[in-house]
């Protein structure tokens, strides 16, 4: 498929090198196209590495291998195709994947278990072990290439380079956190998004590695939602290769962990960001705020709610104020509201209030800021101090079209 890219893409950002991490790309050729498709990243010895997996049942032998390759906190090597999501293909799949690490743990003296695998595309299609094979081949002895590059590789249905970087000082060192990630379609919260890597150069424990990434996650990539759907091969991974020289973090108490959490989520937060500005066929790139909720959690599952509907979606690509659909999105949420007491806005320009349309409501403003790429919506449930911001996108027929054709 030859997409255009998106009307709501950002440049890819100035991502410097981060010691401990070498870069490569290949051809494996996973599916008929003319382009790279395998992504290799080497990592220095002792890189730290967390984890975020899919819940999906249904899920790859990568995601599978990937929860258990966490636990023991180290990681040498990256190797992610794109083409082919190698899930649903038993024990064919499994094979190709322990291939893939063995042949690159010979390569690098390490164990099979350092190495990592990261698989997207096509379900039910088992990852073909000779250009697996003659893939590994190639990657291993490519030349380096760019973050951009990276990007570009683990990519299938996106349309642009997705990257974020942020720094911070831990003690006198300045540390860099640099990501990337793909994601379009098939995109859903239920713990990441899609593939996305996030390397630092900083040295922390993979214990707290793993608490920074899980926390934001949780508010980051479990809060966007581009179609409702769960992949089976959602994976985040951090790696930190301790090369900045800083005194190893471990817990909130050492100095510069707070700065170290906040970049981290920072950069997650970005990439979250980009890979909803990616939507299949998005137009408009949407903002859900949610107040007044018995709970935080509780104010995320109506954010979704809303997020995730059809309706509203449709309406928001229309530009059409109709937040009839909110309510309602709001009252299949299953969780506690009070129609008498929901307030609803657009852009800062409340449309209803405690439960009934403002008498001097003036829908001309709201219009106009439904014109645009970016929209604002408020929903104020007035039941408790729960808030949550999650983002979603609009749905249009480039969504139908892409999917139609997604296997040619």
């Amino acid at each position: 498929m030859d997409l255009e890219r998106s009307p709501l893409a950002l440049p890819f950002p100035e991502i410097p090198p981060i010691a401990g991490v070498t870069l490569r790309i290949a051809r494996a050729q996973y599916k008929q196209w003319d382009r790279c498709d395998l992504t290799y990243v080497e990592l220095a010895e002792g890189t730290s590495v967390a984890g975020v997996f899919t819940r999906n049942v249904c899920c790859s032998t990568e995601v599978e291998l990937g929860r258990e390759q966490v636990k023991a906190g180290r990681a040498r090597a990256l190797v992610v195709n794109a083409g082919n999501s190698n899930a649903f293909t038993g024990y064919r799949g499994r094979e190709a994947v322990e291939q893939i690490m063995e042949q690159v743990a010979d390569h690098l003296g390490c164990t099979p278990q350092e190495v990592f695998v990261s698989s997207t595309g096509v379900i039910g299609v088992p990852l073909p072990m000779d250009k697996a094979r003659s893939g590994v081949s190639a990657v291993l002895e490519a030349e380096t290439c760019s973050w951009e590059q990276a990007a570009a590789t683990i990519g299938t249905t996106d349309t642009f380079e997705k990257g974020a970087v942020a720094q911070a000082v831990i003690g006198e060192k300045r540390i860099t956190v640099g990501g990337i990630i793909k994601g379009s379609g098939m995109i859903a919260p239920d713990m990441a998004t899609m593939l996305g890597y996030v390397f630092t150069d900083a040295a922390v424990e993979p214990a707290f590695l793993q608490q920074c990434l899980s926390a934001a996650n949780g508010e980051t990539f479990s809060c966007i939602t581009v179609d409702s759907d769960t992949s089976t091969s959602d994976t985040v991974l951090a790696f930190a290769t301790g090369k900045a020289g800083n005194a190893p973090l471990s817990s909130f108490g050492d100095p510069g962990a707070e700065a170290f959490a906040a970049a981290i989520h920072d950069v997650c937060s970005q990439l979250a960001h980009l890979v909803v500005r990616d939507g299949e066929g998005a137009q408009k790139f949407i903002e859900v705020r949610v107040s007044g909720a018995v709970s935080d959690e509780s104010a995320r599952k109506v954010g979704l709610a809303i997020a995730n509907s059809p309706l509203v979606k449709t309406a928001i690509a229309g530009g059409d104020a109709n937040w009839g659909r909110i309510v309602m999105a709001v009252g299949k949420a299953g969780e506690p509201a009070d129609r008498d007491k929901l307030s609803i806005g657009f852009g800062g320009v409340w449309a209803a209030r405690d439960g009934l349309p403002l008498a001097d409501y003036d829908e001309a403003p709201v219009a106009e800021h439904l014109q645009g790429r970016e929209v604002n919506m408020e929903v104020d449930l007035g039941l408790g101090d729960g808030r949550a911001t999650v983002w979603t996108c609009d749905l249009t027929h480039g969504y139908i079209s892409i999917n139609a054709d997604y296997r040619s």
